[in-house]
């Protein structure tokens, strides 16, 4: 048997709210695996599945760069905020955003290698690492081309702690940028229920089935509950079926395809998402450094 760490425990309560005790029953039932923990407590009823993302723990910002036809987005990180609002870092960015449009890199590496007046774009980075006294890392980027009846979607929230690139085919302008608002405020995970995996639809089903009849429901009806719950689920995921933060009376394909158009591609970054950073206690931190 897996041993439970009280930091398990702890991360379990934060993306479901459960009392401690349960979280702890749900892991020692799952043998410490955090996703069949969630499954677990789920099935059980104790709590519904929330929609958060992975702990947000580095700093840093994304920034959007247009070039005529071409759009992209990137992510460059550094290790706090007050680093984040520096000027240096901000300019570092912008550069690295409109060096990634103008020359589209096949990935990272290649953007590292494109050409400064520092020498690279990986040379600017060290560059301001030196200045800020922190690392700073080029994480990642999304380019776009559109033809001629596309048209992009920027939003930038927050400053750039989120940002969103939308491409739509037909409407205009206005409409693609209402979308990437809402894909900001949203957080779809996919394009359209389409674009969802199978295996995430299968392991969705058996949940929501286990959910149903942990309930008490009748066998009967349990597949017409999971096939309701299942779309409930699939419009929370999917960006084409989502209710319109504008206009919640549509979804976001309804509220596009009324100005004569369709959603073709999307990209939403959120600082640091996914990232774990190590928590420190200060007082500690300054006494370690004064041995």
């Amino acid at each position: 048997m897996a041993k439970i760490t009280a930091a398990q425990v702890k991360q379990l309560r934060d993306k479901t709210s459960v009392g401690m005790m349960d979280a702890k029953k749900a892991l020692v039932a799952s043998d410490g695996d955090e996703q069949k923990a969630l499954d677990y407590l789920r099935e059980k009823g104790i709590a519904k599945a929330q929609k958060k993302s992975d702990r947000v723990a580095a700093a840093g910002l994304t920034r959007i760069a247009v070039d005529g036809d071409t759009a992209a987005i990137v992510e460059v990180n550094a290790e706090t905020d007050f680093v984040a609002g520096n000027d240096d870092f901000i300019q570092l960015v912008e550069l690295i955003a409109n060096k990634i449009v103008q020359e589209k890199p096949a990935d990272v590496e290649a953007a590292l290698q494109l050409k400064t007046d520092k020498g690279t774009v990986n040379d600017t980075i060290i560059n301001t690492t030196q200045i800020t006294g922190e690392k700073i890392t080029l994480r990642r980027f999304q380019i776009f081309n559109k033809s001629e009846n596309e048209h992009f979607g920027a939003y930038l929230h927050n400053g750039g702690l989120i940002g969103a690139l939308v491409l739509i085919d037909g409407a205009d302008d206005e409409t693609a940028k209402h979308v990437a608002m809402h894909t900001a405020a949203a957080h779809p995970e996919y394009l359209d229920r389409n674009s969802v995996p199978q295996d995430r639809l299968e392991h969705e089903k058996e949940v929501l089935k286990k959910e149903a009849l942990n309930e008490g429901k009748p066998e009967n009806i349990v597949e017409k509950m999971v096939e309701g719950r299942l779309n409930k689920f699939l419009s929370g995921i999917s960006l084409a079926d989502q209710d319109f933060v504008m206009d919640s009376d549509q979804t976001v394909s309804q509220y596009v395809a009324s100005k004569g158009g369709k959603l073709k591609d999307y990209a939403r970054y959120e600082v640091g998402e996914g990232i774990e950073k190590q928590e420190t206690n200060f007082a500690d931190e300054v006494k370690e450094q004064m041995k």
